[in-house]
């Protein structure tokens, strides 16, 4: 079962473990119902939960709301047929509730995909919509401790001369600029946790989550430290997009893992507690660690250059309140990136893949789209330029509907194939701003007039497949 859940290592488990034992023994009993299960927070927890049980003998339910409940049994292969896990089929924002005695709510689900960010509207709505109802359910099914994954984006830009944010750091972001949507309406959810504990049994803890590396963390996303080892897995130099000046800090998964189960059994109830490393590091400092440790990278390179006098961007928080817990950063951050590289180059290939990766929601046959950028997904531009490309979206949503039903979507480009140029940055931004969903995405496909192939279909086809 340890091993049942996105391949994490029993090793990782063991660890948290031994770090959380009082908080998971705390536990026993429990039915816990969790949203954003098949995430990367959701994944993690309930590897550790089913781990404790098996290795303590703990008597713990999970019941876990997921969209597509094919999807997470593809993602965690040993659930299936698991009497302890359920899965229950909704939307946060719209689900029934599940019958049965729930004890413990973890309320995790939030998309942080710059796709999402990009539309803020919506973005609002999943969230704040999202914890309504979940906050209706669990005073419906009279549910005593409530933990709730935040973020640290509740804070706003974090003052250059403030080293480590505070959870009583007043801050927040501009209420005009869009770009602090996701920040506003964590804020906002957290509001309505502790308005809902006025009056009633409720216990709410509030997890304000910074950054993170671990196995399962998208590679390919737009989190740099999963871009970098992306990199340095593919034998190439560790690109930085910017200058490399901000400050980051990063705790490993299996760290994260013991954090949340302490926070929902000993977390004071309504009380936040900033959840990552204290350990600031620069991100072009980033890149050289991801290139010492993982040899494979052949160099870094840095394309941005530092403008004089600006603001450095620093998202470092205070761990002091967590660290009264007895929490802490564990895992030094290169062992962290080395077990990430090793879990992700471990990852089985298609023809590797268990049936189940092979099967689409409906039981069909799970098929690989080979697609085109430009012309397809992006426009077509004079002189190649491709930054002034923009999305055609009735291709992006037949894509979608098609990578939503369980295919694999590998997007395939020439940009750069004649020129030299390497256009990877822009290519992967484009797609995130434009909501398109892949699995992966390859460069050096040849630069020509045709391309004539026996399996080839057209835009309309794909379409109306799509």
């Amino acid at each position: 079962m340890s091993d049942g859940f996105n391949r994490i290592a029993r090793r990782d488990l063991d660890e948290a473990l031994e770090r959380a034992a009082p908080a998971l023994q705390r536990l026993d009993g429990a039915a816990i119902f969790l949203t954003g299960g098949t995430g990367f927070f959701g994944t993690w927890l309930v590897a550790l939960l089913a781990h404790a049980r098996e290795t303590l003998g703990l008597r713990l339910e999970l019941t876990l709301l997921t969209r597509r409940p094919e999807a997470f049994l593809r993602l965690a292969p040993g659930a299936a047929g698991q009497d302890f896990i359920r899965l229950h089929r909704g939307d946060v924002r719209s689900f029934e509730f599940p019958k049965g005695r729930f004890t413990h709510l973890v309320h995790a689900a939030t998309d942080t995909s710059v796709a999402a960010d990009r539309d803020a509207a919506t973005l609002i709505d999943s969230i704040v919509g999202g914890t309504q109802r979940v906050l209706e359910f669990a005073r419906a099914a009279e549910v005593r401790r409530l933990l709730y994954v935040s973020s640290g984006a509740v804070y706003g830009p974090q003052p250059a001369e403030l080293e480590r944010v505070p959870e009583t750091y007043p801050g927040a972001g501009d209420p005009l600029d869009p770009r602090s949507a996701y920040g506003q309406a964590k804020r906002m959810a957290e509001q309505m946790c502790s308005c809902a504990a006025v009056g009633s049994r409720l216990e709410p803890v509030i997890a304000r989550a910074f950054a993170f590396v671990g196995p399962g963390l998208p590679l390919d996303g737009h989190f740099a430290i999963g871009n970098f080892i992306r990199d340095a897995l593919a034998d190439a130099p560790i690109v930085v997009g910017g200058d490399g000046t901000p400050l980051r800090s990063y705790l490993y998964a299996g760290d994260l893992a013991a954090w949340l189960v302490t926070l929902l059994a000993q977390g004071e109830a309504g009380t936040a507690y900033n959840v990552g490393s204290d350990e600031a590091v620069s991100i072009a400092d980033l890149a050289g660690l991801v290139a010492r440790t993982l040899p494979s990278a052949t160099g870094v390179t840095i394309r941005g250059t530092a403008a004089a006098g600006a603001h450095r961007s620093r998202y470092v928080p205070s761990i002091a309140r967590a660290q009264s817990l007895g929490l802490a950063a564990w895992t030094p951050l290169d062992e962290a990136i080395r077990r990430t590289a090793a879990h992700a180059a471990a990852a089985p290939g298609p023809a590797a893949a268990s049936e189940a990766a092979h099967r689409n929601e409906h039981g069909g046959e799970r098929q690989t789209f080979v697609i085109d950028v430009d012309g397809v997904v992006a426009s077509l531009v004079p002189d190649n330029d491709y930054a002034k490309a923009e999305p055609l979206e009735g291709t992006i949503a037949a894509i979608n509907r098609l990578h939503a039903a369980g295919h694999r979507i590998v997007m395939f480009t020439a940009r750069g194939s004649a020129t030299g140029l390497d256009w990877s940055t822009v290519t992967r931004d484009q797609f995130a701003r434009w909501g398109l969903h892949y699995d992966e995405l390859h460069f050096g496909k040849p630069a020509g007039d045709y391309y004539v192939d026996d399996r080839l279909i057209s835009i309309a086809a794909l379409q109306a497949l799509g």
